[in-house]
């Protein structure tokens, strides 16, 4: 009877075991069919993805790409500084009109063709700002700005960094800093003023540098009243924001 029962007991373990190892298989296949679906499965949501490049083709339009022309343009235009010759200098100047034009016509177009975006809203001061910028500190290097030249040219590039500064602080709090009319105005003063004085030297314009000369300085020194007066109104408008 004992021998029975031991016999019946040594019966039932090994079936207990068997479950086990049979359970521990199936667990083993689960594992690996999972493992192998987690593989299969991209790294990078497929949705994701194709917001993204629909997000970068809808940036890449045409006032954008007016925008980054300008920027492009940059390069070229400091270029012809170092070419002492008047094919040089005009060539310079129409790259710089080129670049005027695309000012203008990035910011109808966008509005025009409801194609207005963070991207473009965000370079466009910008690349206005390098345009400005590169060329003002051309013109001192080849001391096309004479002495009365570099006060307005101080002037305007100090204005350019208050206001760059003070629409980082606004956008962090959710203010919008829109251009006024009188800025607009100060933009084509400086247009004017720095593709004349691109030329005016005898040697790029002959009897007619003189008279470059001076309508250049008259438009900077405007367009420097003009920045002292807008930046002015943006640091008003924005002062209230400081405050704790």
């Amino acid at each position: 009877m004992v021998t029975k029962l031991k016999m019946q007991q040594k019966k039932d373990l090994n079936a207990e075991n068997e479950v086990k190892s049979t359970n521990e298989d199936v667990s083993l296949l689960v594992d690996g069919a999972e493992a192998n679906e987690s593989i299969k499965k991209p790294l990078v949501n497929k949705e994701i993805v194709e917001k993204v490049k629909k997000d970068m083709k809808k940036q890449m339009n045409i006032p954008n790409l007016l925008t980054l022309f300008r920027i492009w343009a940059i390069p070229g235009i400091v270029l012809t500084f170092f070419f002492n010759t008047a094919t040089a200098a005009w060539f310079g100047v129409l790259l710089f009109a080129l670049a005027g034009i695309s000012d203008y016509l990035d910011g109808y177009l966008a509005r025009h063709w409801n194609q207005l975006s963070r991207f473009g809203r965000v370079l466009d001061p910008i690349a206005d700002k390098l345009l400005v910028g590169a060329m003002l500190l051309m013109l001192a290097y080849t001391a096309r700005l004479g002495d009365w030249g570099i006060i307005p040219a101080v002037v305007i590039l100090c204005r350019e960094i208050l206001v760059s500064g003070l629409r980082e602080f606004l956008a962090e709090i959710k203010v919008g800093c829109p251009v006024t009319r009188l800025a607009k105005w100060k933009t084509a003063c400086q247009m004017l003023a720095l593709p004349i004085l691109m030329v005016a030297e005898p040697t790029f314009s002959g009897v007619y540098s003189d008279t470059f000369y001076v309508l250049g300085h008259l438009a900077l020194w405007g367009a420097a009243i003009l920045t002292v007066m807008t930046g002015y109104d943006y640091w008003k408008s924005g002062r209230k924001y400081m405050e704790d």
